[in-house]
Formats: C-alpha cells, structure tokens, sequence
C-alpha cells in the first residue's frame, strides 16, 4: 500500500468506492455529493482534493476558513481508502471546530490488512515536515480498530469529551508526539 495524491487517472477506483456507499467522512456521510460533483467535473473535483484557502461549511451551516491540508489516498494498484492531515500555522493547537488533526477512512473490503496503521505512520512523517511536534487524533469509542491503529503509531490516549457542533456522542482524543520513536516505528 501507498499513500497518493488523489488524481484522474485513479478516480474510477474512488468513484467505485462512493458507490457502495463508502464515505472518506467520518461525521457524515458525503458519498452521494461527492458523486454529483464527480460527474459536473470531475477535474474540479480532483483540484478540489488539494486546493488550499477557502472556506467549509460546519455541519450547523457555519462557514469557517479552511485550514492548510494534506489529502492522501490509499492505493494497492486499487483505492483503499484516504487520510488527510490539517493544522493552523504556527501551532500544535486546532480550532474547536476541527476534531482532530488527521482522519482516515478504509474502505469495508479493504480494512483488517493494516493499511490504516502504515498510513497514519507514513502521514506523521508529513506532519514532522511541516513543523508539528504534536497532533491529536480522535475517534469514536467504539471503534476499536481505530484505536488499534493509533496506539500501533504511538498515540497516547487524553480524554473522552464531546463536541456539541457533532452532536451529542463522546470520542476519544488521543495526541501522538511527532518527536517520540513509537511514532517512527509502529509496531503491528
């Protein structure tokens, strides 16, 4: 598996993916505008993955200005899955809006092959390069696989809280020094 940047030649294996119903969001699932702005342009669409500046739209209506990302996709000669990276210039610390500085999702058919924990551990390398000595990651309680693939990469488990913009349900925060040797050689 590797991670790459997403592109038209590989958007077939993405759009397959969004067929199913896969959804790169783990808050909500956005498979079917994604789809709908696949098919107005797709190119648009692939420019859209890694256009920095902005704004995004919280899940209340609110419009906030997009934070610098990294967008990466999982690929084994087919889409996996993605992971991207966010932070504010300058600082470790996130605005209260943003739930973690990296997300991934695997697609269903691919999970169980430790492809999430080989590109968490390859995009801390990108976090490393653009100066964070710290992220925070969260997931939902019961997702242990998650929780599996933080811990293999060094995360240490801070607390269990709740984002009132996302609703009601807890997660869990974890942070991963970017400093430490458990995030440069996870083990499996």
């Amino acid at each position: 598996m590797q991670l790459v940047e997403p592109s038209l030649d590989r958007l077939p294996s993405y759009v397959a993916a969004l067929e199913t119903g896969w959804s790169p969001n783990n808050v909500r699932n956005v498979s079917t505008e994604q789809l709908a702005a696949i098919r107005e342009s797709p190119v648009a669409f692939i420019a859209g993955l890694s256009m920095q500046g902005g704004t995004i739209s919280l899940p209340d209506g609110t419009c906030v200005p997009k934070l610098p990302f990294i967008a990466r996709w999982m690929w084994d000669g087919a889409f996996c899955g993605s992971i991207s990276l966010r932070w504010q210039e300058g600082t470790d610390a996130l605005p209260p809006h943003v739930l973690g500085h990296i997300g991934y999702a695997v697609v269903p058919w691919k999970r169980g092959r430790g492809y999430a924990t080989e590109a968490l551990r390859r995009i801390l390398i990108e976090a490393r390069a653009v100066g964070l000595a710290s992220v925070e990651i969260t997931t939902d309680p019961d997702n242990l696989a998650s929780l599996r693939v933080i811990e293999r990469n060094g995360g240490r488990y801070v607390d269990r809280f709740v984002n009132e913009l996302f609703g009601p349900e807890p997660h869990l925060r974890y942070i991963v020094e970017l400093t430490s040797a458990e995030t440069r050689n996870p083990t499996s």
